[in-house]
C-alpha cells in the first residue's frame, strides 16, 4: 500500500542498508550515477561493432570486463551471489540473466547484453538489444517495440506520479500489439546498492504504488515476449527462458527523479541507444 511507503534521504558517505526504505538522493548522488551510467553506456556502444555472427559470447564478456576495469569500475555481476561473469547476455527466447560461454552468435539472432559497472561505489545498469546480421522482420519489430516501451514507461517518471503510472504505460502499448510482459522480472531502485527498494513491475495499473519523488534512483528495464508472457527458470540457476519458445527483448535504463521530471544515467553517448547500429 502507498500509504506504507518510506523514504529516507541518504547523505553521500551514509551506508545504505537494503531495508526497505526508498533513498532519496541529493546532487553528489546523481554525479555519482552520471559517471557509473556513461560508462556503462559507452561499454555498450562498444560492443556495436563486435555482435556479429560467428562472436563468441564469452569473448564479449571479456570485452565488457576489460573496458569496465580499464574505467576505473568493477563488474558489479562478477561473484554476485555466485554468477562467474562481468555481463549478462540473453539470446532470442532467453529473456534475461543469459550466462556467456562458449556459444556463439548466428545470423538473424537477437540478443540483449546487460552491464553493470560498480564506479565508485554507484551502479550503472543498463541493457541494450542487439540484432546478430539479417534478422526477421517479426524480431525487429519487437525490440522496436520493447524500446517504445522502455521510453514511454520514462515519460511517466516525474515527481507527483506514481510507480504504477510507468508500468501501466509499459503494459499498455506491448498489449496493444499482443505480445507479452514479463511479470516475474521487474526493474529495481539501485545507487550504492545494486538491488534495492523499490520493485518496479512493467505491468501495473496507474495511480497505485509509491509516489515518485526527486531524489529516487531506479531502473526501468521492459522484457516482452512475442508470445505468452511466462517464463522458466533452466537448471543453472540464472537462465530465464520464454514458456512457449516465443522471442523475448528487452531494453532498461538507470533513471533518477528531479524536480520536473527524469535524468536517465545510462543514455548513449553516441546515439546507439536502439539498434540498427550504423557502423
Amino acid at each position: 500500500m502507498a500509504s506504507m511507503t518510506e523514504y529516507l534521504t541518504v547523505e553521500d558517505h551514509d551506508v545504505q542498508l537494503r531495508d526497505g526504505t526508498i533513498k532519496l538522493h541529493g546532487p553528489a548522488g546523481f554525479e555519482g550515477m552520471r559517471k557509473a551510467g556513461r560508462l556503462a553506456a559507452e561499454i555498450l556502444d562498444a560492443l556495436a561493432p563486435l555482435v556479429v555472427p560467428g562472436v563468441r559470447t564469452d569473448y564479449l564478456d571479456d570485452v565488457v570486463r576489460q573496458m569496465t576495469l580499464d574505467g576505473g569500475a568493477v563488474p558489479a555481476t562478477l561473484g554476485y551471489r555466485g554468477y562467474t561473469h562481468s555481463c549478462c547476455i540473453s539470446i532470442n527466447h532467453v529473456v534475461c540473466h543469459g550466462i556467456p560461454s562458449e556459444k556463439t552468435l548466428k545470423d538473424g539472432d537477437i540478443v540483449n547484453i546487460d552491464v553493470t559497472p560498480l564506479l565508485d561505489g554507484w551502479h550503472g545498469d543498463t541493457s541494450r538489444m542487439y540484432l546478430v546480421g539479417d534478422v526477421p522482420l517479426k524480431a525487429k519489430r519487437l525490440v522496436d517495440v520493447t524500446y517504445e516501451c522502455l521510453m514511454m514507461g520514462i515519460e511517466h517518471a516525474r515527481p507527483g506520479a506514481r510507480l504504477g503510472d510507468i508500468g501501466a504505460a509499459i503494459q499498455a502499448h506491448a498489449e496493444k500489439q499482443r505480445y507479452g510482459v514479463v511479470r516475474e522480472f521487474c526493474g529495481h531502485g539501485l545507487g550504492r546498492l545494486f538491488h534495492d527498494a523499490p520493485e518496479v513491475v512493467h505491468a501495473a495499473r496507474a495511480g497505485t504504488g509509491p509516489e515518485l519523488k526527486p531524489g529516487m534512483f531506479f531502473t526501468i528495464e521492459p522484457m516482452i515476449n512475442l508470445g505468452k508472457p511466462g517464463v522458466k527458470i533452466l537448471e543453472d540457476g540464472w537462465t530465464a527462458v520464454t514458456r512457449d519458445r516465443s522471442l523475448s527483448a528487452q531494453f532498461e535504463h538507470s533513471i533518477g527523479i528531479t524536480e520536473d521530471g527524469c535524468e536517465i544515467f545510462t543514455a548513449s553517448p553516441k546515439g546507439l541507444d536502439k539498434p540498427p547500429y550504423a557502423a
